[in-house]
């Protein structure tokens, strides 16, 4: 595995293990358990994940979750931390690398942001290019379906299109913010705002960003 996705992955599995099985995230109506769950059926059970996207498979990714949640959540933890099946395709560094790096930092934020004493990392800028090449790359996907153009910027300037149209909302912030935001994550994202107020309203209240 990437080091990165290593790195995230094991901060993953560690948080889990601190905060507990039925401690809070970002992710509506998901405790600890729950995501825990998801992370594994995710590069797991290829048969089941993709019911996320196809409606047909739904039902199959409901019984495959009940199933992993019910387990201990010392197992599911330990799964976090051995990493996908021999012959997955997770275990391939360059796919682990595009899929798992913005997988586990942001999940692993989803829980550390829902903690009332949390506090914001601090991430080396190496880190923070690798996360924004990601969102360049992403970024149309995040932003379909927006109510407004929506623009993406890091403090030094640097921008990416994620939705085109008028009016224009800017949102400025570090990759890891950026990538925070345009995840759903609006509310527990540390960034800045820039545009038509009624624009900046619309986004905030859109069910539409993110993947």
């Amino acid at each position: 595995m990437s080091t990165f996705a290593k790195r995230e992955r094991l901060l993953f599995a560690d948080l889990l293990e601190t905060v507990g099985p039925d401690a809070e995230t970002l992710c509506e109506g998901w405790r600890t358990r729950d995501l825990a769950a998801h992370v594994i059926v995710r590069e797991r059970r290829p048969d089941a994940a993709g019911g996320t996207l196809i409606k047909q498979l739904a039902p199959r990714l409901e019984k495959v979750m009940a199933e992993y949640t019910a387990k201990p959540y010392e197992e599911l933890i330990q799964l976090i931390r051995t990493g996908p099946p021999r012959f997955s395709p997770f275990q391939l560094k360059q796919v682990d690398e595009a899929a798992n790096i913005i997988e586990f930092y942001v999940h692993t934020e989803d829980v550390r942001r829902a903690q009332p004493d949390w506090s914001r990392r601090e991430l080396d800028p190496v880190f923070q290019d690798a996360l924004w090449s990601r969102l360049e790359r992403a970024a149309r996907l995040m932003g379909r379906g927006v109510p407004t153009g929506l623009v993406l910027r890091r403090p030094d300037g640097q921008t990416v299109v994620a939705h085109r149209g008028t009016p224009v909302v800017t949102v400025t912030g570090e990759p890891s913010e950026l990538l925070m935001f345009a995840y759903g994550r609006q509310s527990a994202a540390r960034v800045e705002l820039e545009g038509d107020g009624d624009a900046i309203t619309k986004l905030h209240e859109s069910r539409q960003l993110g993947i």
